[in-house]
């Protein structure tokens, strides 16, 4: 059953010894980014095992190679980030686990006209039970990024992404940056480029990218919306840090989540990054 309020820690504790899923972390060491940046590891060797690299829009579970395999519950069996350990190569790094809820692919630094995206989490409430995963009914809880599989150019440019917000109104995230040469795995944040003029507002969709100017390269980018799980901040080279529920915040993890991990870097790469963890059914 789900966690009671009069047993809950002791249904937990059972949980973990008894009825769980494991979690293995070993992925190999991404390169050539820049400190401070959001790095995926969707495309990174190891365990999980490398993912696709998506065409079209499509709906992310958790049958998908590159995602956490875990037992799925009948309700009212609930899931539960409960216990993960993790070390890296780097020091003063942030792993992060997040429920990777649809992507897409397959758009080119070279295109200045609007490339379609075609993402729309409202549209696709029934798929997958997308409509647990994606959280809080107005969206808030959804992260959205420009994710790279292919290197682009070196000219920098801007992109305008046409969006549709929780309340059904369009508009543009403006002058979101596309440095010179943005790398393979590098994933750009879009919640904060949200304008003044829909603060308080989310995005429920995105339409399309349109770039200022030509990278001079194509390479392959593409859109992703995600929702954090559980956070680990690894604060010192080969230190394995462990995390109890309590410091992972209990996150439920909704049946078909796609779980996947992505990096904030200290440094120029990812590191290569070993741990587990488990998910407990209680």
């Amino acid at each position: 059953m789900a966690l009671s309020s009069a047993n809950a820690l002791n249904e937990l504790m059972a949980a973990l010894g008894t009825n769980s899923s494991r979690l293995v972390i070993d992925k190999a060491n991404i390169a050539s980014q820049a400190a401070g940046s959001f790095v995926s590891l969707w495309r990174a060797t190891g365990q999980p095992g490398q993912g696709a690299i998506p065409s079209t829009a499509a709906v992310c579970d958790n049958t998908l190679t590159g995602a956490f395999q875990f037992n799925q519950q009948t309700s009212p069996v609930t899931s539960y980030g409960a216990y993960a350990y993790a070390v890296s190569s780097n020091a003063a790094m942030v792993l992060e686990v997040h429920d990777r809820l649809m992507h897409m692919g397959g758009m080119s630094g070279t295109v200045t006209t609007a490339q379609t995206v075609g993402i729309d989490l409202s549209a696709n409430l029934a798929t997958s039970n997308l409509d647990a995963r994606k959280g809080d009914a107005n969206y808030s809880d959804v992260q959205w990024w420009l994710e790279w599989y292919t290197a682009t150019g070196a000219t920098a440019v801007t992109a305008t992404v046409a969006v549709t917000y929780n309340d059904g109104s369009t508009g543009n995230l403006s002058a979101v940056s596309l440095a010179a040469t943005r790398p393979a795995s590098f994933m750009q944040p879009l919640n904060s480029y949200i304008p003044a003029a829909k603060s308080g507002f989310y995005i429920k969709a995105v339409t399309s990218v349109t770039l200022s100017a030509t990278t001079a390269t194509a390479g392959s980018f593409g859109v992703t919306a995600t929702k954090p799980r559980l956070i680990m901040p690894l604060l010192l080279a080969n230190k394995t840090e462990s995390f109890d529920w309590a410091a992972l915040g209990l996150p439920e993890i909704n049946n078909a989540s796609c779980l996947f991990l992505l990096v904030l870097t200290s440094t120029t790469s990812t590191g290569t990054l070993r741990g587990g963890g488990k998910i407990a059914h209680a």
